[in-house]
């Protein structure tokens, strides 16, 4: 029964596993949209906390399976490279998003205050990774303190974005191509046992699917000779990420655009909470200590993606080259930049 046996799996069998598995992902995740945003509506949380907390969180989740699972079995380089690599591959994807959406600059039609604060969240988790290895290598039980910090600066964050949404101090100016938060019709919405129990189902299938891609993730690296982070940050990242891909296409045609942006850095936020996670699973000590200068510098490239899109928000082009706004175009060059970096360092 060497199928089984992931240690026993050639290069060729380790390659259809992953690609199954990346399949499944990519297919759970359409169907997934539609529940968050009637999950949205009848439960009343809104697209921008949906989006952060059920979108985002699920179809991370079988990027958290992942990234655990390989920190546990001691794989720091490719348990971080996986949870970091997500982050700018997913910042990326609004950039498609933005390319499927025709009528406006997604930046400008889904600036909302949730969404901003969602953006300096990010960017205070993200710097804080970034903090930690150059704090002193000190664990307690194992678990580094930045650990505890990123979790609880997470809560704090998802608390204020829900108060900016029901109590909002400031406002984007509303311009015809502005798309906000409007629930859909009550009656046409299934019940909301029938939501959770789906919702339940497809996030348990995408995180057995996650946990199944760890190893095949780590018979590629093997086998190829590629390492651990090019195949993290370019195969397992983009692969695991798939879900949010379909997710923000699905809600940008939908017209949940609110939806689509918190989904993307609502989930990316979430992403910083592998790291966290993984350094709980890390029993070698802090696995910020174990991280590779290409896992600090896709750290650095998310935060830059991540500036750029906030920048967008504020800025709000309403029409740019192509469809599409100058910060998506930055997007796409700057985490091009980043895997020819890959390549050459």
């Amino acid at each position: 029964m060497a199928v089984f046996s992931p240690d026993s799996w050639t290069l060729l069998q380790s390659s259809l596993v992953f690609a199954a598995c990346a399949v499944v992902i990519g297919v759970l995740g359409t169907r997934l949209t539609r529940i968050v945003d009637q999950l949205a509506d009848r439960t009343g949380l809104g697209e921008a906390i949906a989006g952060a907390v059920l979108l985002g969180a699920s179809t991370s989740l079988s990027g958290a399976v992942l990234s655990v699972t390989a920190a546990w079995k001691g794989h720091a380089e490719l348990s971080v490279s996986n949870a970091l690599g997500g982050i700018a591959v997913q910042t990326l994807f609004l950039a498609v998003a933005d390319i499927f959406y025709r009528r406006a600059n997604l930046e400008h039609a889904a600036a909302s205050a949730p969404n901003m604060l969602q953006n300096a969240l990010l960017m205070s988790l993200l710097a804080i990774i970034l903090l930690a290895p150059t704090l002193p290598d000190v664990t307690v039980w194992g678990v580094h303190p930045v650990t505890p910090i990123l979790f609880c600066l997470y809560i704090y964050g998802i608390k204020l974005v829900k108060g900016a949404r029901l109590q909002p101090m400031w406002n984007p100016s509303i311009t015809r191509e502005t798309r906000d938060d409007v629930p859909e019709d009550e009656d046409a919405t299934p019940a909301l046992p029938r939501l959770v129990i789906e919702f339940l189902i497809l996030i348990s299938t995408m995180g057995f699917a996650g946990w199944i891609l760890e190893p095949a993730a780590s018979n590629i690296a093997a086998r190829t000779g590629l390492g651990q982070t090019i195949v993290g940050v370019l195969f397992t990242a983009t692969s695991t990420s798939l879900p949010e891909l379909v997710t923000s296409i699905a809600a940008v045609r939908r017209g949940a655009l609110t939806l689509a942006v918190g989904g993307i850095v609502g989930g990316n936020a979430f992403d910083t909470l592998f790291t966290a996670a993984s350094d709980i699973a890390y029993r070698d000590g802090s696995i910020y200590h174990a991280m590779s200068e290409q896992a600090v510098f896709w750290v650095s490239l998310s935060l830059v993606m991540t500036s750029f899109l906030m920048m967008g928000l504020i800025r709000r082009q309403e029409q740019g080259l192509g469809g599409i706004g100058a910060e998506s175009v930055a997007l796409i060059v700057v985490y091009g930049l980043g895997v020819g970096r890959l390549f050459i360092s």
